[in-house]
C-alpha cells in the first residue's frame, strides 16, 4: 500500500491526529495556530492546516508516520526564535507544524558522568536551572534562552555567549534521540565520551535545521558549577582594542575566560534608550564596549585579582578608557542585560538586516571597517550596529534602518545589503552563518558558498534520509533548478 499523493485534510485525518496527540495536542483554529505561523522577526508568515503538540517521543513518531503516509510536509518548531525563518511553514497551508513544548521533562541528571538526559521541548533556561539545582552547570547561554528549547538549539547547533570556553551545542551533546521522516525513532542516547562504531550520526542531525529529523531528546554534558565569577564592562575605542584586551586576558589565564562579548557604541545606545532599566553604568558613552566574564569551579579563587590586574594594565596603556566590575549578582545580571537586549532594542528601533557572520579573529577589525564603509555607501543614514561573540570570531553585523525611513523599503534591500557584507566575509575567509543557520532567508547563498561537491553531498544525505522531502521543506538547501 502507498499513501495518498496529496494531503487531503479530511475529518478522518484530523481525528487520527487527535487520537494520537490526545486532549490539547492538536490545534486547528486560526486563533490558536497563529502564533506558530510567523517568525520572531515578523519577516516570514506561513500557513498550516494544524499545529501538533506531541507529549512524548512515541506520539511524535506516530504523528510523523501519519504525515509520511499522506506526504504531508512537517515543520519542526521549538521556541520559534529563529532569526532566519527556519521554523516557519510556507504559505501553501499543506504543512503540519510540530511543536515540542509539551515534551518538557528533564529525564535524568547523572552527577558522576556530569550529564543531563532531557526532552527536546525543555527551554534552555529550565535546563540551566535544573543543572544548577543539581550543583552543576549547563554552559550553553544565548539571548533567547527563556524561550528557545533544547531541540531547536541542537537542530541549529546554537553557539552563544560561552562558546569561547565550552564550544557550540555540538560539543556538548553526547547522545541524541530523533524521529526520522518515516516515523521511526532513532535512539542514539548513549552517555559515552568514546564510541567509535561507525558514523557519528548524532552530529549529522545537530545543525541540520530540522531538514533530516525531529530531535526529541538529548544527553548533554554538564560542567561543575562555578564558585567564583567576576564580570566587568569595559569601554574601548574599537574592535582592535577589544581583541587586544582579549589577548591580554588569554595570555594571563586562558582557562578563566568564560565569555568575551563586543558591543558597538550605537548598538549599546539603542539598548540604553529603548530598553527600560538598562542604563549605561559608565561615566561616559564609548565608541565600543566589551563584557568580559571570568569563572572558576574553585571557591576563593583569585579571579578578582586577575581581573583587576589585566584591566589595570589596560587602563594604564590606554587600551581601556573606563571599566566597572560587578560587585553583586544583581549587578552582574544588569551587565548581561545590556548585552542580551541588543536584538530587542534593534527590533524596537525599526527594521533591521541581520548578518550572523564569522571570520578569523585577526580579521574582525578589518571586516567591521570594510563592511561599515560598504553599507554606508549603499544607504545614506543606515545605522551600523555590530555586536557579538568576538572571542570566537562571531559578529552579528546588524544594520538598522535610517531614522524616519520606511521599514518595508529598507527591508526590500536586504539581499543587496547582505551580499555586500558577505562579499567581505568571503574575502576574509569567513562564513555567512556562524550560529543562526541558513533557514529560508539565506538558502540563495548556498550554491555560491557551498556549491559543487559539498552541496551535492548535502543533497544526497537529504534524499537518502528524507526521500519524499517532507521534513522542513524549503529550509537550508536551495531548490534545484
Amino acid at each position: 500500500m502507498t499513501g495518498s499523493s496529496s494531503a487531503a485534510f479530511s475529518d478522518t485525518l484530523i481525528n487520527a491526529l487527535k487520537s494520537i496527540l490526545g486532549p490539547g495536542g492538536l490545534l486547528t483554529q486560526d486563533t490558536d495556530t497563529a502564533p506558530y505561523l510567523t517568525d520572531w522577526r515578523g519577516m516570514f508568515h506561513g500557513k498550516a492546516f494544524a499545529v501538533a503538540r506531541p507529549a512524548s517521543t512515541e506520539a511524535c513518531a506516530k504523528t510523523v508516520k501519519l504525515c509520511a503516509w499522506h506526504k504531508i510536509p512537517v515543520v519542526p518548531q521549538g521556541g520559534n526564535t529563529s532569526m532566519v525563518g527556519g521554523a516557519t511553514p510556507d504559505d501553501s497551508g499543506r504543512a503540519l507544524v510540530i511543536v515540542m513544548s509539551r515534551m518538557n521533562r528533564v529525564r535524568d541528571i547523572d552527577r558522576i558522568d556530569n550529564t543531563m538526559s532531557i526532552d527536546a521541548g525543555v527551554t534552555l533556561k529550565a535546563a540551566q536551572d535544573a543543572a544548577l539545582d543539581a550543583g552543576l552547570m549547563l554552559p550553553l547561554s544565548i539571548s533567547s534562552e527563556g524561550s528557545a528549547d533544547i531541540g531547536g538549539i541542537l537542530a541549529t547547533n546554537a553557539g552563544g555567549n560561552n562558546t569561547v570556553r565550552y564550544g557550540n551545542a555540538r560539543e556538548l551533546a553526547l547522545g541524541l534521540e530523533a524521529v526520522l521522516p518515516d516515523g521511526r525513532i532513532l535512539n542514539l542516547m548513549r552517555r559515552l565520551r568514546k564510541d567509535n562504531t561507525g558514523y557519528a550520526l548524532r552530529q549529522l542531525f545537530i545543525g541540520s535545521e530540522g531538514t533530516l529529523a525531529i530531535i526529541t531528546g538529548a544527553i548533554l554534558q554538564l560542567q561543575p558549577k562555578p564558585k567564583s565569577i567576576e564580570t566587568a564592562l569595559c569601554a574601548v575605542a574599537d574592535a582592535r582594542a577589544a581583541l587586544e584586551l582579549f589577548a591580554a586576558f588569554r595570555n594571563a589565564e586562558p582557562s578563566a575566560i568564560q565569555a568575551f562579548e563586543f558591543m558597538s557604541g550605537l548598538s549599546m545606545q539603542l539598548v540604553n534608550t529603548l530598553i527600560p532599566d538598562a542604563p549605561l553604568p559608565l561615566a561616559e558613552p564609548s565608541p565600543a564596549y566589551v563584557l568580559v566574564e571570568l569563572a572558576s569551579p574553585r571557591g576563593g579563587d583569585t579571579l578578582r585579582g586577575l581581573m583587576e590586574e589585566v584591566l589595570g594594565k589596560a587602563l594604564e596603556d590606554g587600551l581601556v578608557s573606563d571599566a566597572v566590575l560587578a560587585e553583586s549578582e544583581a549587578q552582574r545580571q544588569a551587565f548581561w542585560k545590556l548585552r542580551e537586549e541588543h536584538s530587542e532594542a534593534q527590533k524596537r528601533a525599526g527594521t533591521s538586516v541581520k548578518n550572523d557572520v564569522s571570520v578569523p579573529l585577526s580579521a574582525i577589525p578589518e571586516f567591521i571597517d570594510r563592511a561599515t564603509t560598504a553599507c554606508k555607501k549603499l544607504i545614506a543614514g543606515i545605522r551600523v550596529a555590530p555586536f557579538g561573540h568576538i572571542g570566537d570570531g562571531n559578529i552579528h553585523f546588524n544594520l538598522v534602518q535610517p531614522e524616519g525611513a520606511d521599514g518595508a523599503a529598507f527591508l526590500a534591500c536586504d539581499h543587496e545589503i547582505m551580499d555586500a557584507v558577505t562579499a567581505i566575509v568571503r574575502d576574509l575567509g569567513g562564513s555567512f552563518s556562524a550560529e543562526h543557520g541558513v533557514g529560508q532567508l539565506k538558502t540563495y547563498m548556498m550554491p555560491a558558498w557551498r556549491g559543487g561537491a559539498e552541496l551535492d553531498v548535502m543533497r544526497h544525505i537529504k534524499t537518502a534520509i528524507d526521500p519524499e522531502g517532507i521534513m522542513n521543506p524549503g529550509k537550508m538547501l536551495p531548490e534545484v533548478g
